[in-house]
């Protein structure tokens, strides 16, 4: 459901408008009304009904406020206020209370996982292959159609693969099918519940509910708030910005910011030019000459997630330069050392890495394209042709090209192809955290040595992140026709050599 429209998405932008506007505009004295009356504007008796109940959609809307304020969730078993925690959350600076995903029990409708069952397309027909290769002997003939005993069945879907009539159906939640590291369970109600220890945060889980149960913590009232207040505060936006404005091209989006009140609007494609030359030179230093068997891209959060969790032996094979968005961040705060950088992007996991102790990212706040749309409902800015519209810094068509699959690969080969010719690059580039999985299990048992492996954790790369607005077709070919105007297809290669301490 990624980039559609649904009634979940409007929803989101309605809570990131709402809770974007009382950042802006409250008082200490205002801010606990305010707040309260955030679920009451959003669910009204005479606007379209989207639950069984206003008084369930509210209960809902209102675990949506605190998420969006940055605090957890209430727990179902004791009364807590809605406004309970707020002081710690009403401030100017990052706001972060784990964990990230949290799943609104509320608003889960407690779909049946992993169950199949016979439908009524089932014909009856003489064959009845799904009970010949049953293991368990699970399947048998009731009222002339196929019938699964539940208690003897395993769920290993032979029945479904020979049905001719696809009449068996599996029933798997949405989050659970969408996670590719089986982080989504079931708590004692039958409702899903995220396995913390396993989670990497990728979102998918998020934007795949139809029920929108399923959210991540934002930092817009905290942003909203050192807007207010009139600090230097400069965006750099990531290369997968492109198109999900609406009509607003690049120059119109960088103008749309500075409205908001933003002082400067860099590219992230710029640290990403940054990353594909070290990392060409990383390639050609250490995995060529044999000292790595292997090197994995960073820039992906929830890959590099992934393999510090799943495969911590191999902590040393990812690559060390720093992601585009802490070594764009880093470049701003050497221009501006008092300034504030917020990084915006497709990605909820960013959140965790601007967060990270281990690697200081120099990034205030990071907010999502979908919550910076919230942001400008708030401030009134429509999502049209600016007057006062500007270019964008000029990042290069490799660094623009971060944003889709196989784009970071892509960059490093052309960049090793262009200053290392004696190198042959062996690329392999691997989306969607399932799939992984699977490459870093293939790296671990020695398969593909030799490899420089990208890894997205999100199917489609970054223009298919959890935070994006627009269809991932769409994304892409507006991404290849940023690429196609950038007056220059590559970076210097002395931008390797840049320091940013």
């Amino acid at each position: 459901m990624r980039g559609i429209e649904t009634q979940v998405r409007k929803i989101r932008r309605q809570i990131f408008a709402e809770v974007s506007r009382i950042g802006f505009e409250s008082d200490d004295e205002s801010l606990i009304h305010d707040i309260e009356a955030i679920p009451y504007k959003i669910v009204t008796e005479d606007g379209p009904q989207y639950r069984d109940s206003i008084y369930r959609a509210r209960a809902i809307a209102t675990e949506r406020v605190r998420l969006a304020m940055g605090m957890c969730l209430r727990p179902t078993n004791k009364p807590v206020h809605l406004t309970d925690g707020i002081e710690a959350s009403n401030i100017s600076e990052k706001y972060y209370e784990p964990p990230l995903m949290q799943v609104v029990p509320s608003a889960c409708a407690s779909c049946e996982d992993n169950k199949y069952e016979v439908s009524d397309m089932c014909k009856g027909c003489l064959a009845h292959p799904c009970a010949e290769v049953c293991p368990k002997h699970a399947i048998s003939m009731v009222n002339g159609h196929s019938y699964i005993d539940q208690e003897k069945c395993v769920h290993c879907g032979k029945c479904k693969s020979v049905c001719p009539y696809d009449a068996i159906s599996k029933k798997e939640r949405p989050c659970s099918r969408a996670c590719g590291v089986k982080a989504i369970g079931s708590d004692e109600f039958g409702r899903a519940k995220i396995d913390n220890e396993k989670c990497v945060s990728c979102g998918m889980c998020m934007v795949s509910c139809p029920f929108g149960a399923i959210s991540d913590k934002s930092q817009i009232y905290q942003l909203a708030r050192s807007l207010k207040e009139g600090n230097e505060i400069i965006a750099e936006i990531a290369p997968a910005f492109v198109g999900q404005f609406g009509s607003m091209e690049p120059k119109d989006v960088h103008a749309a910011l500075e409205t908001l009140g933003f002082s400067e609007v860099y590219e992230v494609a710029l640290g990403a030019d940054i990353g594909a030359v070290s990392e060409a030179r990383h390639y050609a230093e250490k995995v060529a000459t044999g000292e790595l068997p292997f090197l994995l891209t960073s820039c992906c959060p929830s890959w590099s997630m992934l393999a510090k969790k799943y495969f911590p032996t191999m902590i040393d094979n990812i690559s060390q330069e720093l992601t585009p968005m802490v070594a764009t961040a880093r470049s701003i705060k050497q221009e501006h050392p008092d300034a504030k950088v917020v990084f915006i992007g497709p990605c909820a996991a960013k959140k965790l890495e601007a967060s990270r102790r281990s690697v200081r990212s120099d990034v205030d706040f990071v907010i999502t394209f979908e919550e910076l749309v919230g942001m400008f409902d708030a401030k009134g800015i429509d999502m049209g042709e600016k007057e006062n519209a500007h270019s964008m810094h000029d990042a290069t068509a490799a660094g623009r090209g971060y944003a889709v699959a196989g784009g970071v690969a892509g960059a490093i080969e052309e960049c090793l192809k262009a200053y290392y010719p004696d190198v042959t690059p062996k690329i392999i580039h691997a989306e969607g955290l399932a799939e992984c999985k699977k490459t870093l299990a293939l790296a671990k048992a020695g398969k593909i040595n030799g490899c420089l492996i990208e890894g997205m954790g999100c199917p489609g790369g970054c223009i298919a992140g959890a935070g994006t607005n627009l269809p991932l077709n769409k994304a892409a070919a507006k991404v290849k026709w940023f690429k196609s105007v950038s007056s220059k297809q590559l970076p210097p290669k002395e931008l390797a050599e840049i320091e940013l301490k």
